[in-house]
């Protein structure tokens, strides 16, 4: 099972701004003394002592996320943010024959990027869309409406089908399951479970007491993941402050996989606000956090990055 994000952000972010890539550059002078750079080993010791969010950016793009299973050559995609304008760019001939979207809800970020996928314009490309929202697909058409987009839905000559989740369903040789999120105007996780391994997609959700009780259903879907994907979009202090947003902190994202002993958390659907330097003070918040709540855990959490892949 492969994972790959192409989108990771809440909303789209502006782009870098000139004070912002000073900043960067500002980093490394101030790091750097004469000795750092006196030849190519002292330049590469250097360089690996630089704070991660100097290189490069976590990636402006909204949330998409596919899923290569071994020997099924149908992308798994989660989602439909402006990271699936990348995934369609990123394909190299032809196409797979088929793609299976899943909607985890239809809030306009994790939508918009649906009219720019490429594969969606070729004839010869199904894709194969669900949710467990009645009625989806005028939803996802009333996104291309005129006078919002000139391309309507019917119009994109990828055969097209839509699929109402109402249990459990297995996609090639994956099963795939899906659970109600706290989320304004409602969300939902997937799971999928493949060969033993566990991958969950949980975006846009605030966490409560209810997704930490010990109960059968939370027990059987969230417990012993091997890769749980989990919102976690503001600091504690904003959280607060932003009571039923539907959106978590990092400190509940790290309690939650502790909880069901997740083995690795990524945080992800970062604020747009929250520039590349404060996204990685908040990996290293949530890991320091980790330490304090379990000192032995083997917890391992990870950042959500544009062009990031895990292998399970």
């Amino acid at each position: 099972m492969r994972i790959r994000f192409w989108g990771v952000r809440g909303s789209l972010p502006s782009p870098l701004s000139p004070t912002q890539v000073e900043d960067k550059v500002a980093t490394v002078l101030r790091h750097a003394l004469p000795e750092d750079l006196a030849d190519s080993h002292s330049r590469k010791r250097f360089l690996e002592g630089l704070p991660p969010w100097v290189f490069g950016t976590v990636g402006g793009n909204t949330a998409c996320v596919s899923v290569d299973i071994d020997g099924f050559d149908e992308p798994l995609v989660f989602d439909c943010g402006s990271g699936m304008r990348e995934l369609g760019s990123s394909v190299g001939g032809a196409p797979p024959n088929r793609y299976h979207v899943l909607l985890s809800h239809f809030h306009w970020d994790h939508l918009q990027g649906f009219p720019f996928f490429v594969p969606a314009y070729n004839r010869l490309v199904n894709i194969d869309f669900y949710s467990p929202r009645a009625g989806f697909e005028g939803d996802l058409s009333g996104l291309m409406k005129m006078p919002y987009s000139p391309i309507q839905l019917e119009d994109m000559p990828a055969k097209k089908k839509f699929h109402l989740l109402e249990a459990p369903i297995s996609i090639g040789p994956a099963e795939i399951s899906f659970k109600h999120l706290n989320h304004p105007g409602d969300a939902y996780a997937f799971k999928i479970s493949h060969v033993g391994r566990r991958f969950i997609y949980a975006t846009d959700v605030e966490l409560t007491m209810q997704d930490f009780m010990r109960d059968d259903e939370n027990a059987s879907f969230f417990e012993d993941a091997d890769v749980a994907l989990v919102d976690s979009q503001y600091t504690l202090m904003e959280a607060i402050e932003k009571f039923k947003w539907g959106h978590s902190s990092y400190s509940m994202a790290v309690e939650f996989a502790m909880t069901w002993k997740i083995k690795h958390l990524v945080l992800f659907h970062h604020d747009p606000r929250s520039d590349d330097k404060k996204l990685y003070e908040m990996l290293q918040s949530a890991r320091r956090y980790l330490k304090l709540l379990s000192a032995g855990s083997g917890l391992k959490i990870t950042l959500a990055r544009e062009g990031m892949e895990i292998i399970l």
